[in-house]
């Protein structure tokens, strides 16, 4: 009889930890963080698609080198470093403990969970490094890390198969990304009580705006790995720099382009509106 009793409130702690006003913080400081870099992003990518990139990047290393050049900018990069790693914190609990709401301990949403912790994780130890001094960590070109790492893996036994799956892998995260943004998906993870029409509509316009086209993004990235990985050409893999460039290539041109650009903004509205409604 005592050990289901210790084990409910073994459960009960365990849950009470993942509630907890740090892991709640550290959350919201993440999505404030992650929609400071999109914003970014987006604004780079508009700048590109209307000619006036100024050789600058548009991906996470040319959001974090405009950063550095701003007043503060070290202090403003340590901060976005520590969010993003306060969002690798909240995955964690979220794999440990399961996270909120119904079917939130579930194994498949506690295995996703620890793969969003691992991402988080190195996208926070980039920007720290960045921050720390390190010029070849955070602002290096994606576009170069991505040829390296496929060029790299291809060398490997079965090399094609691992760069083809990864990059099949990638393309159906980004549809997968992009399918839930336009079904709403979201919602679920909100809290309506604290929201005005207002904001439900701004949600709406963001989420699935910005979804849509950091699912594209993601998408595109893979089908450029796939390619890679047929034709056992590294070179064929971009980052998200060149693949952005790439939509401007399409019958729709330099206007596909400042759409996909609008719609990463969208994503980084859509994130400060998660730091501020979402249920942690």
């Amino acid at each position: 009889m005592h050990a289901p009793s210790m084990s409910v409130k073994g459960r009960g702690a365990a849950r009470r930890a993942a509630d907890s006003p740090v892991v709640d913080a550290a959350a919201r400081w993440g999505f404030t963080a992650r929609g400071v870099i999109y914003l970014l992003v987006g604004v780079l990518a508009l700048q590109v698609a209307f000619g006036d990139g100024g050789g600058r990047q548009a991906d996470r290393g040319g959001a974090l080198a405009e950063i550095a050049r701003q007043p503060m900018g070290a202090v403003l990069l340590w901060v976005l470093g520590a969010g993003l790693a306060g969002m690798a914190l909240w995955r964690l609990s979220e794999a440990l403990f399961g996270a909120a709401g119904p079917g939130g301990s579930e194994p498949g949403k506690r295995l996703l969970s620890a793969g969003r912790c691992v991402f988080y994780g190195f996208v926070a130890y980039s920007v720290l490094a960045f921050a720390a001094g390190e010029r070849g960590s955070g602002s290096g070109s994606g576009d170069r890390d991505s040829r390296d790492i496929t060029a790299r893996a291809l060398e490997l036994p079965g090399g094609r198969w691992v760069v083809g799956i990864a990059g099949a892998g990638i393309a159906v995260a980004g549809l997968w990304i992009g399918v839930r943004a336009v079904l709403r998906k979201y919602r679920k993870h909100l809290k309506p009580g604290h929201m005005s029409p207002g904001a439900r509509r701004l949600v709406d316009v963001t989420g699935v705006g910005g979804g849509a086209a950091r699912g594209a993004l993601f998408a595109a990235v893979g089908v450029f790995v796939v390619q890679a990985a047929l034709a056992y050409e590294p070179d064929r893999a971009k980052g998200f720099d060149d693949t952005l460039r790439s939509f401007a290539g399409t019958p729709a041109g330099p206007w596909l382009l400042a759409a996909v650009a609008a719609g990463l903004a969208l994503f980084g509205v859509f994130s400060f509106a998660m730091a501020r409604w979402r249920r942690v």
